[in-house]
């Protein structure tokens, strides 16, 4: 009974709770975190620093125990404590690296606590833990000193990027040191100065500036991210050397498999974190200064890493992005369990793998995309073929990215990608609704996509040369049409249309949509058969009809895709046709055409995909030539569209919906009267009388559903909309239109039958014209018919409009002639036609290809940064309750989550929601559209 009555004291100073009271007495006790704030100018030697180093067990612990509110305090009250607290993390952090107990040998919970009960409660030295909660406070405490300025603070320059200056004689004992921060290409020299270069000595003075605390910090990190027994497999320690620098997994650049390095995944996330967090410095800048005041941190990371860390750093990164399709159904509760559905409601927790490749996925997207201050592209090319490219000097992951050659690597990213996209759709796309979890990096692995096709021209190619080219198109449109109805994924849904765009200027990706889709996996309610292109064509009509005008701004980029890809259309089928035909009849609607300046750009896009189809392969495109011959009408309007007879369509089509709507509410009352006498069968019989009562032409109704087509956020200007978008998505003038489209040589039989109908339709009354227009325009603009002339005398409509007079009368004919069966006899007839001797010879392919404006740079930017602080809200929050400026977050109520509710109460209420997920967030930014 004595030795038993012993046992608790004995144990209590080893356990103590897991630390909890330590723990607690950090937070409550005036010698812990208060201390920072209420005692100035603590030294550096003294031990309260210590517990920093040795009191957290996880990160979760320093976020919890040091809030952003304890380190402002501390900043206002007593910033030279935050400054000293800085320079002793770090120099322990340096110290230990070179320390030869670090990292410590891994040690199981059942030997640590027989040693601490040999010890009398002793425990040895874990310099393991001290190594990560160095970089755990790090993380916690940097980002609160970012927000304090969009400029670097004095604060921050004075304690993180001041250099110390000494004398060359007393630099010798620090030799071992300086190479790791002098970069060894000799063509980085010129603009690859400092960041703080200013503060460097002219060598006549004989001196030489150390290593700022910000660069020696980058070093560390690197040499962490290579530390073996740390983050790498103590195998492959060379000697006494700890820092390895080889790539972590196979794939570009590397063929070696280093074996499994599970047990040091969350070491690489911790590492990974606090870089990404130093590169989280420009979320801190306006958008209006992302360019002339770029990050210190990144741009000396992308500009003043040694080349030989760069490459293994980026392959690294790269290859265990592209490798987590493979190992992401295998997560940290077995591979059996890993495959069950729902398994990822019943055992929580994070997956230290998933969480690996989500920060290499984001480390990565933010140093490709990376173009501040002297890190922009250069130009390249002449004048009038100028594009702009990294360098070594600007940018050196993008330079090396761009770099990458070899089909292996194309293959193995591709690969990559296409099954992260499979991992996704078979996630929304499940027999079991909501039975696998959703790849949380899906936004990440569609900006690197981008990112390759956008940097490496060799990659693009080798891509549309393969069949999987188009099995990407269709999982990136399947996942558009995914989320085109959630506003927090509309900025996503800007990067999808951009990247159609891109891919879509390629010859090579036309000459791919006339073969069919074999690989992937189409949802039944998005499959119509066909070629590529016809899927793409019906993706396209879906995202446009039944997003009520909320996607306006991504409509170009969508319709350009189409544009590009018209002249190698083939073999569309009915449903291809008739869904151009409901684009061009809403687009060609006059109340859509009067609401908006930018309105008429995308009449004149899909004119260009008529006259592509009609000028390349008219025989081949039956389908299509048929239902532009039935919808000729539309075209003759078109032709001799004024401003008047456009705002006495709107006034019609006014006239008539308020006549439905009032005999609907009349219908109303009296049903109220009624209802209790009707009869079932009743009921049905003046339900469909109410709707067909309801019903208008196809045409009206087309326009009715583009009518609204700008909803702008209401703390969103149409200002700021226009700022974002691209340059080469504007209003199409006379003299582009003249110069982008055939020749306007049109015969004088179609002039003159234009010129009649014109003459039919002058007189007007001008008072009640301006009162519509005025009413009919979006936003304050107000259409004229000036404006109307501007751009209705350079639509492109001769090329269809010689067509419907060369083949109107015969077809005609034979509708006469072959009356039980016309359809399929002309649909006979023109696949055999030939419009060569009638319409001009078409010019060169000249595709609209996507350019990078300043303006979508930084919404880029915004968006891949969004993406990050989102994810980083749980489970640490990151950057939480930091003033953030390169754009802003709205919280919205999380939705009502029926499914996992129900699953829940099966299993027994064992499944419980922790704090809100990111997609629960609705992400707004300050330059969105």
């Amino acid at each position: 009974m004595s030795v038993l009555s012993k046992l608790p004291q004995k144990l209590s100073s080893p356990f103590a709770l897991l630390g909890d009271e330590a723990k607690l007495a950090f937070r409550s006790q005036p010698s812990g975190i208060a201390k920072l704030a209420s005692t100035r100018n603590i030294a550096e030697s003294d031990v309260y620093w210590d517990q920093y180093t040795v009191l957290f067990d996880s990160a979760s612990d320093v976020f919890s125990l040091i809030s952003p509110q304890d380190i402002r305090r501390a900043l206002v009250e007593a910033p030279e404590n935050i400054a000293t607290l800085i320079r002793v993390i770090t120099s322990r952090l340096f110290n230990l690296v070179s320390d030869h107990t670090f990292p410590s040998v891994p040690t199981t919970y059942v030997t640590s606590f027989a040693s601490s009960l040999i010890k009398g409660g002793t425990t040895e030295r874990n310099t393991t833990k001290e190594v990560l909660n160095c970089l755990r406070v790090l993380q916690r405490v940097l980002p609160v000193i970012f927000e304090l300025e969009s400029e670097p603070s004095v604060f921050e320059k004075e304690v993180l990027w001041k250099k110390d200056v000494v004398d060359d004689q007393n630099l010798h004992e620090q030799t071992e040191q300086v190479p790791q921060f002098v970069i060894e290409d000799d063509d980085d020299d010129g603009e690859g100065g400092s960041p703080m270069a200013d503060t460097l000595p002219t060598p006549s003075q004989a001196k030489t500036a150390l290593p700022s605390l910000a660069e020696k910090l980058f070093s560390c990190l690197v040499d962490l991210l290579f530390c073996c027994g740390f983050t790498l497999p103590s195998k492959l320690q060379v000697d006494h050397y700890k820092i390895n620098y080889v790539i972590w997994e196979k794939g570009v650049g590397s063929t070696a498999d280093l074996g499994p390095t599970q047990p040091y995944d969350t070491n690489k996330a911790e590492v990974l974190r606090l870089l990404l967090v130093l590169l989280s410095r420009q979320i801190y800048t306006p958008p209006s200064s992302l360019f002339t005041t770029p990050s210190l941190y990144t741009l000396h990371f992308v500009q003043h890493t040694q080349r030989r860390d760069v490459l293994t750093i980026l392959c690294s990164l790269l290859n265990t992005a592209m490798n987590s399709s493979q190992s992401s159904n295998t997560t940290m509760i077995g591979g059996v369990a890993g495959r069950l559905p729902y398994n990822h409601l019943v055992f929580k927790g994070e997956d230290p793998r998933v969480n690996l490749v989500s920060l290499c996925f984001q480390v990565l997207c933010a140093l490709l995309d990376f173009q501040g201050g002297s890190a922009r592209d250069i130009p390249i090319g002449s004048d009038e073929l100028q594009a702009y490219a990294p360098a070594l000097k600007t940018n050196a992951f993008r330079y090396f990215l761009a770099k990458v050659h070899r089909t292996a690597d194309f293959a193995f990213i591709i690969d990559g990608v296409l099954g992260i996209l499979e991992q996704q759709m078979a996630s929304t796309n499940n027999m079991l609704p909501g039975s696998r979890r959703s790849i949380p990096y899906i936004v990440e692995t569609i900006v690197l996509f981008w990112k390759m096709i956008e940097l490496n021209k060799k990659f693009r190619s080798y891509l549309l040369e393969q069949d999987k080219s188009m099995d990407i198109l269709v999982y990136l449109l399947c996942y558009f049409l995914e989320i085109k109805e959630k506003p927090e994924q509309h900025g996503l849904c800007r990067a999808l249309s951009y990247i159609i765009q891109t891919l879509s200027a390629e010859p090579a990706f036309g000459l791919r949509l006339t073969f069919p889709i074999k690989s992937a996996h189409i949802p039944a309610k998005w499959n119509v058969g066909g070629a590529a292109a016809d899927f793409m064509i019906n993706a396209v009509y879906l995202i446009i009809a039944t997003t009520s005008g909320s996607l306006s701004s991504m409509y170009p980029a969508l319709i350009i895709a189409l544009s590009n890809s018209a002249p190698y259309f083939k073999s569309l089928n009915v449903n291809s046709a008739t869904r151009l035909l409901q684009l061009f009849s809403s687009f060609a609607s006059p109340a859509f055409l009067l609401a908006d300046e930018g309105h008429p750009r995308l009449l004149f896009f899909m004119l260009e995909i008529f006259n592509s189809v009609i000028a390349h392969h008219p025989s081949e495109n039956a389908n299509v030539i048929y239902a532009l011959l039935r919808a000729h009408r539309t075209f003759e309007d078109l032709g001799t569209f004024t401003l008047a007879s456009g705002l006495r369509d709107v006034r019609r089509i006014q006239r008539a919906k308020e006549e439905q709507s009032r005999a609907a509410d009349t219908k109303g009352k009296s049903r109220a009267a009624e209802e209790v006498y009707d009869q079932p069968h009743e009921e049905k019989q003046k339900m469909l009388e109410r709707e067909n009562s309801l019903g208008i032409s196809s045409r009206e109704q087309s326009a009715d559903n583009l009518t609204e087509v700008r909803v702008v956020p209401r703390d969103f200007s149409p200002q700021q909309e226009e700022t974002v978008s691209p340059q080469p998505l504007v209003s199409p003038t006379i003299e582009q239109t003249t110069l982008s489209n055939f020749p306007s040589a049109v015969s004088e039989k179609a002039r003159g039958k234009m010129r009649e109908r014109r003459s039919m339709s002058l007189d007007t009354d001008n008072s009640l014209d301006r009162v519509t227009a005025n009413a009919v325009g979006r936003n304050g603009f107000v259409p004229t018919q000036e404006w109307v002339t501007s751009w209705q005398q350079g639509l492109p409509l001769d090329s269809v409009m010689l067509m419907v007079s060369e083949l109107m009368p015969k077809i005609q004919d034979l509708q006469a002639s072959h009356k039980p069966n016309s359809t399929a006899g002309v649909l006979d007839y023109l696949s055999h036609i030939s419009l060569k001797q009638i319409l001009p010879t078409p010019p060169p392919l000249n595709p609209r290809r996507f350019i990078w404006s300043e303006s979508s740079l930084v919404w880029l930017s915004s968006l891949i940064w969004g993406e990050i602080y989102v994810r980083g809200m749980t489970p640490l929050g990151i950057w939480n309750s930091t003033s953030v400026r390169l754009f802003y977050v709205k919280h919205a109520q999380s939705n009502q989550r029926q499914l996992t509710e129900a699953v829940s109460s099966v299993v027994g209420g064992l499944l419980r929601r922790g704090s809100t997920e990111p997609s629960q967030l609705s992400r707004q930014r300050s330059d969105r559209s």
